[in-house]
């Protein structure tokens, strides 16, 4: 299942490696147009063209250009290193026999909730653009659903809901 609006989200039975046990499996990332090696290709083939218009111009005795060149050059890496770095981000719930489990990637950083999926309430606020999925289970709270627009965070709602319904204790 594709979800709009700048968001990808998949929903389907585990069964990879150790990960066999896994019953239901939600991924939601963003939809980059770059992958991280893409966006290195496209600085260096930027810079080189840029750098090289400098230097003729630097050559011709308009040394500024090359000075604003490489203010530009820095620029452009500094907010493509920043892209490429948070283009991979996701967020990854993996429902088995006894746990329900939370993956958030965010740059360098991998965050990990284990929840109980017998005591895990599913909430969704409202459909307001900022409003994420909760998911709450014995005093720890989880907000996923980033990546995804509203009418998509309501389908995961429901499915984690369903998905949940046979282990829970509360419904």
């Amino acid at each position: 299942m594709e979800a709009g609006g700048g968001s990808g989200m998949g929903l389907g039975a585990g069964g990879a490696g150790p990960a066999a046990s896994v019953r239901h499996e939600w991924l939601m990332k963003r939809n980059c147009s770059l992958s991280p090696r893409q966006a290195l290709l496209v600085y260096a083939l930027l810079s080189a063209a840029t750098l090289g218009i400098a230097l003729v111009f630097t050559l011709r005795g308009a040394w500024m250009v090359l000075a604003f060149a490489l203010a530009e050059s820095a620029a452009v890496g500094a907010a493509l290193l920043y892209y490429a770095r948070h283009a991979l981000d996701q967020e990854r719930i993996r429902l088995a026999d006894g746990w329900l489990l939370v993956e958030r990637r965010d740059g360098a950083r991998v965050l990990e909730s284990r929840l109980d999926p017998h005591h895990t309430r599913v909430s969704l606020a409202d459909l307001g653009m900022r409003t994420l999925i909760v998911l709450e289970a014995r005093g720890e709270r989880v907000d996923v659903g980033r990546y995804l627009t509203p009418p998509a965070r309501q389908e995961v709602v429901h499915q984690l809901r369903r998905a949940l319904r046979p282990a829970s204790l509360l419904s």
